[in-house]
């Protein structure tokens, strides 16, 4: 495949910045890709030291998922109550 996409560079020079592009989009994908299995990056792993880093955290941490300045104390409670 690679074999062919140089003899059409070759007789089109014009492809040469679509296979480029493509290489970097395919790459770019691909490392985004490996980012994202690698996991979230709320604690730090390091497994000599503190080998299970979530005991470390209190019963009350808010872990963030979507909002960026919000105070979870003063939130109230929507929903039926249990």
């Amino acid at each position: 495949m690679i074999k062919t996409m140089f003899e059409h560079a070759k007789k089109h020079p014009g492809l040469i910045p679509q296979f480029f592009f493509l290489t970097l989009g395919i790459t770019g994908a691909t490392f985004y890709l490996i980012r994202l299995a690698r996991g979230p990056h709320v604690t730090l792993w390091d497994k000599k030291n503190n080998p299970e880093p979530w005991n470390r955290l209190d019963p009350t941490y808010q872990y963030k998922f979507v909002a960026v300045n919000t105070d979870y104390k003063n939130l109230k409670k929507d929903g039926p109550d249990f």
